[in-house]
């Protein structure tokens, strides 16, 4: 089992990502709330870490070239950001046929457009979100993330 931290961040990941998937191209704000749950800061004004992981997650997946943004709304959301061309071909590319075992197939009676939207990476990560199960959470975005290494 990994690390609270990493299946959290894995989590983040998916969610931001999935959320600039059904934006693109649009640029959106992408607000820390909207992924890791409503944060009161303290009474100094300080976010708790895992508000604060959440936004680490963020800034990462701009500094790995999976999303651009163009200013950060304090650290609380990134204003204006937008899945990367690499992203979004990495998202919309088929699923590995070994990142989902056990799951069917898509049914064969289906139009070939549907088929193929049902099996690529961002179907895969809406499909292991929907489930909960952190560890199908982190398997799948493991897979997606070294899929090029």
């Amino acid at each position: 089992m990994a690390d609270i931290h990493i299946e959290e961040f894995y989590k983040d990941s998916a969610i931001a990502l999935v959320q600039l998937y059904n934006a693109f191209p649009r640029r959106v704000n992408l607000f820390v709330e909207d992924i890791a749950g409503s944060d009161s800061p303290d009474e100094f004004g300080l976010h708790s870490k895992r508000h604060m992981a959440c936004f680490g997650t963020l800034l990462w997946l701009a500094e790995e070239n999976l999303l651009r943004y163009v200013d950060t709304i304090r650290q609380d959301a990134l204003d204006q950001a937008v899945l990367t061309q690499q992203a979004f071909i990495q998202l919309s590319a088929p699923a590995r046929a070994d990142l989902e075992p056990g799951q069917p197939a898509p049914d064969p009676a289906l139009p070939p457009a549907i088929r193929s939207d049902l099996s690529t990476n961002i179907h895969a990560i809406r499909d292991a979100l929907k489930s909960g199960s952190s560890a199908r959470i982190s398997r799948v975005m493991q897979a997606i993330f070294f899929q090029d290494h």
